[in-house]
């Protein structure tokens, strides 16, 4: 598991539901999946999310390269926190849950950074959709995208 320094740029209203988004996204960051793949929040605003992953060898399938996998739960990080940040922003009470998550693998990569950026595509009162694009920061291509619809559910307290 990859313990790395957390220093996520959150540029949310300060609300009782965004305070509680921001302890996810830093606690998911140490424990989580994310951890463990090492996938980074740098930036996250209630319309974008960015995140970053330095990939090698830990990522790769038999033939060499960064498995399909790890760009799926980079599209499902950034479109399920992004859906999550908007409605933290908006106080509704909600996170959202992935139900449809499609990934084109487009370039392979072996090594070095890649950074994902999403957009929303819709944002409605029981669904989203976010588009995922997941470029290498060397050269600037793009590697993957995808896109992940979620439905927005009550938080259980």
């Amino acid at each position: 598991m990859h313990q790395q320094t957390v220093a996520t740029v959150f540029d949310l209203d300060d609300n009782e539901h965004t305070r509680a988004f921001k302890e996810l996204i830093v606690a998911t960051q140490q424990t989580g999946m994310d951890s463990g793949l090492g996938i980074r929040y740098d930036l996250v605003t209630p319309d974008s999310v960015q995140l970053s992953i330095d990939l090698g060898p830990q990522h790769h399938q038999p033939a060499g390269i960064v498995h399909g996998g790890v760009y799926t739960a980079i599209v499902e990080a950034a479109g399920s926190s992004s859906g999550s940040a908007w409605l933290a922003h908006h106080q509704t009470g909600q996170t959202i849950v992935g139900v449809t998550n499609t990934t084109d693998f487009l370039r392979p990569m072996r090594h070095g950074r890649a950074i994902a950026v999403s957009t929303p595509v819709h944002r409605g009162r029981t669904q989203q959709l976010w588009l995922v694009e997941i470029r290498d920061a060397d050269s600037g291509k793009l590697v993957a995208r995808g896109h992940l619809r979620g439905q927005n559910v009550r938080i259980q307290q």
